[in-house]
């Protein structure tokens, strides 16, 4: 796929990644001159059917969503048998990349990130697309700190047909919601549960069930509870301890009923008065409950039975003693009834007693106490908190501070009688205007009209072909940002007029195209250079000189390309033939050759079954610095190994194996294929590719036999 043209626009520049289901690479929007994620699928999906249906009908549907924390979708297309999602290109990290390298993450952090999560869920369970498979692993990071959720609605398809692919289940199961691992309907709470996961792995470095097998974790969300947040890391706040334990309850219904309202959780969770709220605390799951025994019973059905059944169903079953009931009982139980009954009319009694005998108490001064801190001192005192509460914003006063209270300190009140707090509001602010294609005179009256003194605008100068000169086309803080009149610093840039064009890019153009395009555009060409390279095909633009792409330069600017020339003047290409043999002559040896030359490291060159011995060819690039080496493995282990070196190829002297010198099997079996998962959670596949090229010279074509390499 390596430098192929997808659909005559999308130039494959590298392979960034890949799953069970797709491999995602790199790619150039020729068209656009932009950098693109490209999502193919996999070979072995290409020719079902249903398949391939659901997956361009997902990705259309999640090409529906418009968000800044969800990857843009740009196309969908086929071309012969590679069916491709064409997505937005994000240059960073995927959040299970940061949690891996520096968890546990600031809680501040792990909370702005949950936080763009939850934005992103909430636009999606909006147009009724529901993502089913949170996990750090589909969260990017770009450099810039935006969150983006990426393979919207393609879970359906995986979670549905690749169900029993390598690294599809095992790597989702942690993040599961109990409906979702018993196999029933989900829904947007089943999101907002794998989100809960996602940030007690961000605060706490670990996931709460781990086992070892996926069945044994699922049944975990369904039986067994968690530890939590704050027994593995104390830093954890109480508040966003609160969040994750809501977010994860097994009842669906005792979650969060959508994401907006989990985002506004989030939002103010790190508030002051919100730090060390009470701990949250919930009601039995009268559901799991009932649903509980059978599960065990399910599980125990695909196993071996022991007496460890029979131990248990005894729990739940009633053992006939056959002994006649006790004549005690009926006298004891009229005893109790007439106990009750004396208890009841006591208590009746001394309620009443209090009801007349009301006593008084002193009010305490809480003026100047955080709202939290002073309905716990009213309290204390046997005094409640009027529900209306007077919030008022006091330039010296902070948000959340009472300065007020309507009873005065000292004096006495009965039990039990409300005080009015006034408590200290956040100070209003206005929204910064949009000043975009305004002058300078007209943003300095339209700021002045919301508070901004005239000190604090700042103005900057620069070209721009697009905005006529005097009208400014940039600002900070952006429109509709609420700013503070007294404290915030403006800065507009307004436009001088055109002048300066942007430098077209034509790195990785071929020489003509590149030459047509910065011809066409005004630019006139001063030089062609040629400049060797085993990386980059011939006729292929390497660089252009003095002037990047998009630099704004001066029309008619003159600019020097370097044009690959192929491999060095002094590489050699020759074809290699190393013999492979089963194990048994006759019976089924799986064969991978594996070679490393001028172009690179591990490059694959077969990889079969085989049954009788033959010989296999491998085209090599050879350099006076760079020999190469041919490995062969037969079964999972490697056999045998053949070194060629540039002076050998130079001189016509390379000895050709042959089949007389048996293999020599090594002691340590190798793998062979480390880019089959293990079924371990955040396994990545490397990209092993063979390198193919069209050779019309052999080296020297020269030189017959074979060469053990001794290292």
């Amino acid at each position: 796929m390596i430098g192929h043209e997808l659909a005559g626009r999308y130039k494959i520049i590298e392979r960034i990644g890949g799953g069970g289901m797709a491999l995602v690479y790199k790619a150039q929007d020729i068209l656009l001159n932009r950098n693109v994620a490209i999502k193919v699928l996999r070979q072995q999906f290409v020719h079902d059917e249903e398949f391939i249906r659901r997956f361009r009908r997902e990705a259309q549907s999640a090409a529906s969503l418009s968000h800044s924390n969800v990857v843009s979708i740009y196309d969908v297309g086929q071309e012969e048998d590679v069916h491709y999602i064409v997505m937005e290109y994000i240059e960073g990290q995927n959040l299970n990349e940061i949690i891996k390298e520096r968890a546990p993450l600031q809680v501040e952090e792990a909370v702005r990130i949950a936080t763009q999560i939850c934005d992103a869920l909430g636009h999606a369970h909006h147009n009724q697309i529901i993502h089913r498979d949170i996990k750090p692993h589909n969260i990017l990071i770009g450099r810039n700190g935006r969150v983006k959720v990426t393979d919207f609605g393609i879970a359906r398809a995986v979670t549905s047909t690749t169900i029993t692919q390598t690294g599809s289940v095992v790597g989702s199961v942690h993040y599961f919601s109990p409906e979702h691992a018993k196999g029933v309907v989900t829904g947007e709470k089943s999101d907002l549960y794998s989100l809960g996961i996602v940030l007690y792995q961000m605060l706490t470095a670990r996931l709460p069930f781990l086992g070892e097998s996926p069945i044994s974790v699922a049944l975990k969300h369904l039986q067994e509870e968690f530890d939590e947040p704050r027994e593995v890391n104390p830093l954890i706040p109480q508040s966003v301890e609160n969040i994750i334990l809501k977010s994860m309850r097994k009842n669906p219904e005792e979650r969060y009923q959508s994401a907006e309202e989990m985002m506004d959780d989030l939002e103010t969770c790190l508030m002051p008065m919100r730090l060390n709220e009470p701990k949250m605390e919930f009601e039995d799951d009268a559901d799991s409950t009932l649903v509980m025994p059978a599960l065990k019973t399910m599980q125990r059905s695909s196993q071996h039975h022991d007496e460890d059944d029979d131990t248990e169903d005894e729990e739940f079953e009633e053992k006939p003693t056959g002994k006649p009931k006790k004549k005690w009982v009926k006298p004891t139980i009229i005893i109790g009834s007439v106990l009750l009954f004396l208890g009841i009319m006591f208590g009746v009694v001394m309620y009443v007693n209090n009801m007349l005998e009301v006593p008084e108490v002193k009010v305490p001064p809480v003026v100047g106490m955080t709202e939290e801190d002073a309905i716990r001192e009213l309290e204390a005192k046997g005094l409640t908190v009027d529900e209306e509460v007077i919030r008022e914003y006091k330039p010296n006063v902070d948000e959340g501070i009472v300065f007020a209270q309507d009873k005065e300190p000292d004096s006495m009140l009965r039990q039990g009688a409300p005080v009015q707090l006034s408590v200290g509001d956040a100070k209003p602010l206005p929204e910064m205007p949009d000043l975009n294609g305004k002058t300078f005179d007209e943003a300095v009256a339209a700021l002045k009209g919301i508070g901004v003194k005239p000190i604090s605008i700042k103005q900057n100068s620069e070209k721009n072909d697009e905005v006529p000169e005097g009208k400014i086309f940039k600002q900070s803080p952006e429109a509709k940002t609420k700013i503070d009149p007294e404290t915030e610093v403006i800065s507009v840039t307004v436009s001088e007029g055109k002048n300066l064009v942007p430098m077209p890019g034509v790195v990785g153009l071929e020489q003509e195209n590149a030459v047509n395009i910065l011809e066409s555009n005004g630019f006139k060409i001063e030089a062609i250079k040629e400049r060797s390279s085993f990386e980059v095909k011939k006729g292929i633009v390497i660089e252009q000189w003095p002037h990047e792409a998009n630099q704004q330069v001066a029309p008619g600017s003159k600019i020097t390309l370097f044009v690959s020339s192929g491999y060095p003047s002094d590489a050699l290409e020759y074809n290699y033939s190393v013999p492979v043999s089963p194990s048994v002559e006759g019976q089924e040896s799986k064969i991978r050759v594996v070679f490393t030359d001028a172009l690179g490291e591990n490059q694959e060159a077969v990889n079969k079954t085989i049954t009788t011995s033959e010989m296999v060819p491998v085209k090599l690039l050879l350099a006076p610095d760079k020999h190469a080496t041919v490995m062969i493995f037969r079964d999972g282990r490697q056999v045998d190994t053949y070194s060629v070196s540039y002076s050998d190829v130079k001189n016509g002297t390379v000895p050709q194996p042959t089949f007389e010198q048996p293999p020599v099997e090594p002691d340590v079996p190798v793998d062979t294929n480390p880019d089959e998962g293990n079924g371990e959670e955040g396994s990545n596949e490397e990209d092993d590719a063979a390198y193919h090229w069209d050779s019309g010279n052999n080296g020297n074509g020269k030189g017959n036999g074979k060469g053990k390499d001794n290292d």
